[in-house]
Parts: C-alpha cells; structure tokens; sequence
C-alpha cells in the first residue's frame, strides 16, 4: 500500500520547534506570535448556544438545520453585499481548512488537472492538490496562468500570511477571466471581517460576480472573527450546483457540524457587537507591535487586513526567526508560505494584551 503522506510536503511546523525551545527559556516566558490560534475568550452569547443544543442525541444533517441555513444566507447578504442567497447556495463545513484540504478531491480531481493558488499561501491549498493527485501551481497573477486543465483556482483575500487585500476591480478581472476559461473560482475569505487600512470584498459582492454565483464559491470561518477555532465551525456561500454536488458527496462520508456547534454558529452570525469587540483588541495589539517592529529596524508590507504582520529585516527568514527567539519571541518563517517569502516573517497577532506588551518591552 502507497503512504498517500509521501505526496506531501514535510509538515512545516515542526521545523520550528528548536526556536520555540530557545523562546521558551527565555527568563519571561515565550510570547507566542508564530501560529494564528485565538487567545481571548469565546463569546459568553456564542457559548451559552452551544450548551443550550448540548442535549442532541440524533446524528446532525450535513447541510444543517434550517435554521442554520437561514442564518449562513442573511450573514451572507448583510456582511457580504450578496443578493438573493438561497439555501441551495449555502453549506456548512468542519472548519475551513477541512475544505481547503479535501475539496480538489471531492470535486473529483486528479492526475492531469492543476489546481492554483497564490505564491505566498496558506500551505493546505497545495496539500489538497497533492492530495487528490492533482498538480498544484503557483501564480503572481492567476490571468496569466495557461488555463488548459486548470480545474481549481484559489483566491485569498485577505491573505494569509502577507495581509494583502485584492480590490473590486482585480476580483471583478480575475472572476471574469475564470468564467471566460471555466475554471472554477474559490476564494478563501475567512479573513474579510479583519480589515485595518483597506475594505475587502467578497466575490459574491454583486459588483464583483454580476449577482450571479455561477462558477464561483466564497469560504468563510467563524475561527478568528469569533474565537471559534475550538469549534471548528465554517461555511461556503455560492454557486449552487457545486455546492449540492459537495452536499451528496459529504453526506456519504459523514461530514457533518456537530449539532451544538451548529446552534452556535446561529449565535455567533446573529450577533455583530462581539466581533466589534474583538476587532477592537486586534486593532490594538496590531498598533502596538507593528511599532516595535518597525523601531527594531522591520519593514511592514502589505499587511493591510488579517490577523498578521508581514515584516523583514532583509535577511534570510530563519535568520530573524533565530533572533527573534533569542528574545523570546516565536515568529513564524516566511517560507512556510513560498520561497517567494524566504526574506519575511509572518507575526501573528494573536497574543493576550500582557504578552503583546512583552513583547513590544523586549523588541524597544
């Protein structure tokens, strides 16, 4: 039997450990900014949902409770600027990168297809492409790429790591081009409700998609926007025949949100005051450190959204990495996500306030 494990890459993590020992001993404790995780506290309206649908004995359904699909759709009109958002259009999954990881296969892909995704990249979106046997490729601009058995295109908008925000105009271009070529556009989104010096916009925006879904697929999560990562609890909005062929394929292999998680997506949509709050401590520990940084001698880019900054010393990512340990900081190497980042790290800002300020104290 072949090890499907040795089509991948070596898990990157795991490289780092070394530095986190060094971190880790520093007299202060380590401050951890190199894994996006959530610190702060799950909503007390968000957990008081999920207890009140903990008495569920019967299996969940794949495509979720009414209820839940009603609240995916007007999230989806109200935060996204989405028209007529039906239930067919809609579908929950086990967190987001349990669909980025899985879907070339469920789509059907395989030897002679290419899926593409951005140079500097979130690693799973090529994971899955291996994952299905499929051939992963990489693209500055997905325009310029050969269309011929390109099956998957990947968005991410806001990127994970670099922070970047693509504009209307370059996503009305790039949905056009994939329709043009009928190429299958998906766009990792999960980051839209954290933008700091730009707007993002989803492709479902009408501007962008022609108030049409056809070919295109938008992936949102409820892991940083409502401190949810432990819930694993996220969705796809858009073009209904994709999404009912996802629908019969997963209901075969039992991919369903647990009950109690799914009544807590219903709370955690509803409600638009927690996520002010939580942007607001974003914002702040995003403040404070992209100004350590820089007084240490980093240079920010992009970084306009998401939950990271994007900075360089110019010099060799494991080369800051190191020192950035040394002052018991774990950062997280920038070719994690591409050679295209072997200058860069990516500095989370998921950190309580008390190791924020540690670290800004040790980076002065």
């Amino acid at each position: 039997m072949s090890a499907v494990s040795s089509r991948l890459p070596v898990f990157p993590w795991d490289k780092l450990e070394p530095h986190k020992a060094t971190a880790s001993a520093h007299p202060d404790g380590i401050v951890d900014l190199s894994v996006g995780t959530p610190v702060d506290p799950v909503p007390e309206l968000i957990q008081r949902a999920l207890v009140g649908a903990a008495n569920s004995p019967g299996y969940p359904t794949v495509w979720g409770t009414a209820e839940l699909r009603d609240a995916l759709t007007g999230w989806a009109e109200r935060r996204l600027g989405a028209r007529d958002v039906a239930h067919t259009n809609v579908l929950p999954v086990v967190g987001s990168k349990e669909l980025v990881a899985w879907l070339p296969t469920q789509l059907g892909l395989g030897a002679g297809d290419r899926v593409a995704y951005p140079r500097l990249a979130y690693p799973t979106y090529e994971v899955g492409a291996r994952l299905s046997g499929a051939e992963p490729v990489s693209y500055e601009d997905p325009t310029e790429l050969d269309p011929a058995g390109l099956k998957l295109l990947w968005l991410n908008s806001p990127s994970n790591p670099t922070g970047r925000v693509l504009d209307k105009a370059e996503l009305t271009r790039i949905v056009a081009w994939a329709r043009e070529h009928g190429v299958l556009l998906v766009s990792d989104e999960c980051y839209l409700e954290l933008g700091w010096e730009a707007e993002p916009v989803s492709v479902l925006h009408p501007d962008v998609c022609g108030g049409s879904y056809e070919g295109v697929v938008a992936v949102h999560s409820l892991s940083k926007r409502s401190n949810l990562a432990g819930y694993r609890a996220a969705f796809v909005v858009g073009d209904a025949a994709v999404l009912g062929e996802l629908l019969q394929i997963r209901k075969h292999g039992g991919m369903m949100t647990p009950a109690p998680v799914q009544a807590a997506t219903v709370a955690a949509l509803g409600d638009d005051t927690h996520v002010a709050e939580q942007r607001a401590r974003y914002a702040a520990r995003r403040t404070a450190l992209r100004a350590a940084l820089v007084g240490h001698g980093f240079r920010i880019e992009h970084s306009e959204a998401s939950l990271y900054l994007w900075a360089t010393r110019d010099e060799p990512c494991w080369q800051t990495v190191a020192h950035l340990a040394q002052l018991g900081i774990l950062v997280a190497p920038g070719d994690f996500y591409g050679p295209a980042g072997a200058a860069f790290v990516r500095v989370a800002l998921t950190a309580t306030d008390e190791r924020v300020e540690a670290a800004v104290k040790r980076l002065g």
